[in-house]
């Protein structure tokens, strides 16, 4: 069926668009730009901080643009003095109940809200009025809130609800006690969030932002009796860059490394090494339940914010998780056992600082479930951005650092353990081991393009060793929510499920670096990203965990197989019911 089309006139030019089409998106399309502040594409358009309004003949007043739908015979104008006037206007009302503290605030340089005031050279602020002070909110290991930084463009609302259907904030009160806040006013820290941490992508301005932990790990670099290890997971390599300027998707793997040294952290490993762990005992694990056809499908348990989901929402869902930790916490785990005693090491003097993309790994690195004979897998979990501010704190040239190398003995890590960085990653690096252990071959065909994409469900049935298993890999947690429901239905006929809490997997997780509303609408960032870690993958030595010497070393030496007693002490973990608040 033919699309219709309609034609309208935009600041003079006149432009076919299909019939549905709002009037910013036909802008776009002529690539004249109109200022947005709350909206954001495919999860915002309200239409509330009026900086997209424009004006059509005929109409009175001025109407905002991000969802007024383009009309036949429309005349727009987006950029007459009279309407800049007015953008101002609606700035300077919101800079007037906006606390004035750019050069502290976390996103100084990278907040909507402050490029638009430079863009409108807003200079004075002529509204001056009561301020509500809000309690900031810092009890969650995760998430900060600062409600007096907030504008009230919804955008958190909307990727919470809609987006991960959490539903943890929303608006309450009315008027000029309108906030955006959680049921009761209560902490984050003790509501249904699950700490993913995608309403910080999606704020604006400094009202969310990370629960920070570098002054800790500063201090723990300066001192000489603690041996302070880094270990970065594999989407960091390929965002860390943004934050320097770097193209979206750079790899900048070696430039981490140095810069990682020159912080000062006494060894730097790759959590790819504990990806191929998980990978290890997640497949072996997989192996024994399809052959037993047991307590199937079976659901990866990798990402912290979708093991708080479930063990909120579906508790009873719980068996179908995967005891695997997740990387690294196994590779925590790893160094401060098998690596300590290899090194002579105390495993108290040890500090192990995780570099993540992801805000909910400070959640589960605080669960008491990851420490093994009193020890805490992981220390301290630094976001991707709290790396780049601590380079920055150094006074480190970082787009001009020379590459290094992660150290031995445990920087040697496969292609398996790289794409687990993006959604599909964990089934495929599973499959690749599965399917050898399954046919007892060598098999070459390891791409599983199935798997593959930026769709936020991905089914799929793929034939190993004469035996078809049904397979799934959803991101986003209104994704993963229809999942559940159709295993709680009945209807579901899986064998194996990846979830990831954030849209996209790990490189588009809490912690990476954040995008702006524009360029969101503009770049496909996760396809930037995932295809820097397919690239990682394809150039990789080693494409199988399995096939990882370093892993075979230890298995032999320390582990002796996968699922062992020793694995399952250092390597698997459970999980419990949470309780659920009404909302």
């Amino acid at each position: 069926m033919k699309e219709e089309l309609i034609t309208l006139t935009i600041d003079g030019q006149e432009i076919k668009v299909k019939k549905g089409t709002t009037v910013l998106q036909a802008a776009k399309q002529m690539e004249i730009d109109i200022p947005t502040l709350c909206y954001l594409k495919e999860i915002n358009a309200v239409g509330d901080c009026r900086m997209c309004i424009v004006e059509i003949e005929g109409r009175r007043g001025y109407v905002p643009s991000c969802i007024t739908m383009a009309e036949e015979g429309m005349v727009v104008h987006t950029n007459t003095p009279e309407i800049t006037e007015a953008r101002k206007m609606m700035l300077d009302l919101i800079l007037s109940n906006h606390p004035q503290e750019c050069l502290t605030c976390i996103r100084s340089g990278n907040c909507e809200l402050q490029k638009l005031a430079i863009q409108f050279n807003v200079t004075n602020i002529e509204y001056q009025g009561e301020r509500i002070e809000h309690e900031i909110d810092d009890e969650s290991p995760s998430v900060v809130r600062d409600a007096n930084k907030c504008i009230l463009c919804r955008r958190c609302i909307a990727t919470c609800k809609n987006i991960q259907t959490v539903g943890a904030i929303d608006c309450i009160n009315r008027g000029f006690e309108s906030c955006v806040s959680t049921t009761g006013n209560k902490s984050l820290n003790d509501v249904n969030c699950v700490l993913c941490g995608q309403c910080i992508q999606s704020c604006p301005t400094g009202a969310l932002h990370e629960k920070e932990e570098i002054n800790e790990v500063w201090e723990k670099i300066k001192d000489p009796d603690t041996i302070v290890i880094a270990q970065t997971a594999p989407a960091v390599r390929v965002g860390l860059g943004e934050e320097f300027g770097l193209p979206i998707g750079t790899n900048v793997q070696g430039k981490m490394v140095t810069a990682l040294k020159r912080l000062g952290f006494d060894k730097v490993f790759d959590t790819n090494t504990g990806a191929d762990f998980t990978i290890m005992e997640e497949a072996n694990e997989f192996v024994e339940r399809f052959t037993k056809n047991d307590n199937l499908p079976m659901i990866t348990s990798c990402s912290p914010g979708w093991v708080k989901f479930i063990e909120t929402n579906y508790p009873d869902l719980l068996p179908h998780l995967s005891s695997c930790k997740s990387p690294h916490q196994m590779f925590g785990a790893i160094l401060k056992s098998y690596y300590a005693k290899k090194e002579k090491l105390d495993p108290k003097k040890m500090y192990v600082v995780s570099v993540m993309p992801c805000v909910a790994k400070k959640f589960e690195k605080n669960r008491s479930e990851m420490e093994v004979d009193n020890l805490r897998d992981v220390d301290a979990v630094i976001t991707t951005r709290e790396l780049a501010r601590m380079i920055k704190q150094a006074n480190i040239d970082f787009v001009n650092l020379k590459d290094d190398s992660f150290d031995s003995p445990m920087g040697e890590a496969t292609g398996a353990g790289a794409i687990f960085g993006t959604t599909g990653g964990v089934m495929e690096a599973a499959l690749r081991t599965a399917q050898d252990v399954l046919t007892g071959k060598d098999l070459k065909e390891i791409n599983f393009e199935e798997v593959r994409g930026g769709k936020g469900i991905k089914k799929a049935t793929v034939n190993i060793a004469g035996k078809d298993i049904k397979i799934v890999a959803a991101s986003g947690l209104g994704n993963a929510r229809k999942i559940l429901d159709e295993i709680q239905s009945g209807k579901a006929d899986y064998q194996f499920i990846e979830i990831m809490a954030c849209p996209g997997g790990c490189i588009m997780g809490g912690g990476q670096p954040i995008k702006s509303s524009k360029t969101r609408s503009e770049v496909d960032v996760r396809k930037l990203r995932a295809d820097a870690l397919y690239t990682i993958d394809e150039k990789s030595r080693i494409r199988k965990s399995h096939e990882n010497p370093i892993l075979k070393k230890i298995y032999k030496e320390f582990l002796e197989k996968p699922g062992s007693e020793k694995a399952e002490k250092l390597l698997h973990t459970s999980y419990h019911a949470r309780k659920k608040y009404s909302l």
